[in-house]
């Protein structure tokens, strides 16, 4: 019965056999590994369930220990709190005194005594000067009349000096390198007329002259200018008119 039996050559069943017989140990060889895998496997989670135990178990024991200690820290806590308490209380009559005080400062507006306070003055760089005569040529021995006037350049009202104290004109020479008259000379009017000027607004006034030369504090005799073309400017107080040019001719001679 060993020896193989059939049509094909022997070698061919012998072969057969020995691959039978290797699956087979190979079989067996996994069914005992799967079964020494269960079997320590099966264990395991006993030995992890037994571990896991422990700390479950002393879990409530380290719990419990922070409430043992909570009924001291809440008793130093109040302790704690009454001062802070206190130091609140104390804090209430100093904030109502310094609520009763309040009233009496603001009892008394600031600005009061003094009323309310006018436009400022208006600085040079604020206003405009402009000088013009009544006419352009003047005989000797006429009197030219020159119109000064003081416009508010600024966006402001302000308020400025526009009397006679401060008004000047100033005839020179046509190129300019001699004074011959100055309004300041010897002029006795020293009125002073504050005015108070909206923006754009503008004051005029008028300053004759006699035709004649001054010098300051009028000390030099006065002679009348002669025939020829003159420059003139205007000022309030240090802010200068652009220059303006007019002339003087003899008088006709009658035929």
């Amino acid at each position: 019965m060993i020896e193989p039996q059939g049509p094909l050559p022997p070698e061919i069943y012998w072969r057969r056999r020995v691959v039978a017989g290797g699956a087979a140990l190979v079989v067996v060889g996994l069914v005992v590994a799967l079964i020494v895998w269960m079997t320590s496997g099966g264990d395991a989670p006993q030995n992890t369930a037994a571990t896991s135990s422990v700390p479950s178990s002393a879990a409530p024991s380290s719990e419990s220990a922070p409430p043992s200690s909570e009924p001291p820290a809440a008793g130093d806590a109040g302790a704690g709190g009454a001062p802070g308490g206190n130091a609140a209380g104390a804090g209430a009559p100093g904030g109502a005194s310094a609520s009763a005080s309040s009233p009496p400062e603001s009892a008394s507006p600031a600005g009061v005594p003094g009323g309310p306070a006018g436009p400022n003055l208006c600085p040079d760089q604020a206003i405009s000067v402009v000088l013009y005569t009544d006419k352009p040529t003047y005989t000797i021995g006429q009197q030219p009349v020159f119109t000064i006037v003081t416009t508010n350049a600024g966006l402001s009202d302000c308020t400025r000096d526009v009397g006679k104290a401060a008004q000047n004109v100033i005839v020179r020479t046509l190129d300019g390198s001699r004074t011959l008259w100055s309004a300041r000379d010897c002029s006795p009017i020293e009125t002073v007329n504050n005015v108070v000027l909206k923006p754009a607004q503008q004051v005029k006034d008028t300053i004759t002259w006699s035709g004649t030369t001054s010098s300051p504090g009028c000390e030099r005799p006065r002679t009348q200018v002669p025939a020829g073309s003159y420059s003139a400017i205007g000022k309030i107080g240090e802010r200068e008119s652009f220059p303006i040019t007019f002339n003087v001719v003899a008088p006709a001679q009658e035929p």
